[in-house]
């Protein structure tokens, strides 16, 4: 599993392309010149990218879905729509299709926001708004995801 870690301002071009910040490009240096699926966020007005060999395990979980299921159908459908393969090229950059930048409202200024697997790309205005929104009761949201969570040996407090 890939651990990618932090949070980074950068520009989108013109034409949408992106470069990733030489610290994100570090960590990502085993799997660079692999393919990147971009698609649309789930719960937010943001873009998901996903290294291949993850988005392949995440791929994995909703092929076993039956399709049989309308609303497994109807999930796939939505859920697949709009993905894109992206390439990285040799100067670290990749391209934001324009239907994926209209989606997420990506213009100049944007942040490339770690999410342990994957990375999170936003219009920093709209990512400051959702930080603030969800750090105003951050304690309550931790307690509640992470309570019944067990602490493993590593994490016992002595």
């Amino acid at each position: 599993m890939i651990n990618i870690i932090g949070t980074y301002e950068c520009k989108a071009d013109a034409k949408g392309r992106v470069m990733f910040p030489a610290a994100l490009k570090k960590q990502l240096n085993k799997i660079i010149d692999d393919s990147f699926v971009i698609k649309r966020s789930v719960f937010n007005q943001c873009l998901e990218i996903h290294p291949m060999q993850e988005w392949n395990k995440v791929i994995g979980q909703v092929n076993q879905l039956n399709r049989f299921v309308k609303k497994n159908n109807d999930f796939i459908r939505s859920y697949m729509a709009g993905l894109k393969v992206v390439e990285v090229d040799s100067s670290g950059r990749f391209l934001i299709p324009k239907d994926l930048l209209s989606f997420a409202g990506l213009e100049k200024e944007i942040v490339l926001s770690s999410s342990v697997n994957m990375i999170e790309i936003w219009d920093k205005d709209n990512y400051e708004f959702s930080i603030s929104e969800t750090l105003k009761d951050f304690g309550n949201l931790a307690e509640d995801v992470m309570r019944d969570r067990p602490m493993g040996p590593s994490d016992e407090i002595s």
